[in-house]
């Protein structure tokens, strides 16, 4: 049975807040934990869509988020699953992230 993904939308922010409902019930590393599994979920859709690319909002604070989703996308960058990534021009608490050549 072939997986179906929903399209994801073009930017997608990874505060926990945009898309978690209850808030109080998680720890803060849980909480970065989902953001991760968020990222995950909404760049594997967008590469099976054939998205060109896709941008991702991390924020600011204290920086831990950034540096978990930079780490991230240097994975998927050494697997081959994206062609690149770098913060957008006109926001750096947004990265873009190129997914075809």
């Amino acid at each position: 049975m072939a997986r179906s993904l929903s399209r994801p939308p073009k930017t997608v922010d990874l505060h926990a807040e945009a898309f978690i409902g209850d808030l109080d019930s998680y720890e803060i590393d849980e909480l970065l934990a989902e953001s991760l599994d968020h990222l995950r979920e909404m760049l594997d859709a967008a590469i099976y869509w054939g998205y060109p690319e896709i941008k991702f909002i991390h924020g600011k604070g204290k920086g831990i988020l950034k540096k978990m989703v930079y780490e991230e996308l240097q994975y998927y960058k050494s697997t081959g699953s994206i062609s690149h990534y770098h913060p957008s021009y006109q926001n750096e608490d947004i990265v873009v992230v190129q997914i075809g050549v």
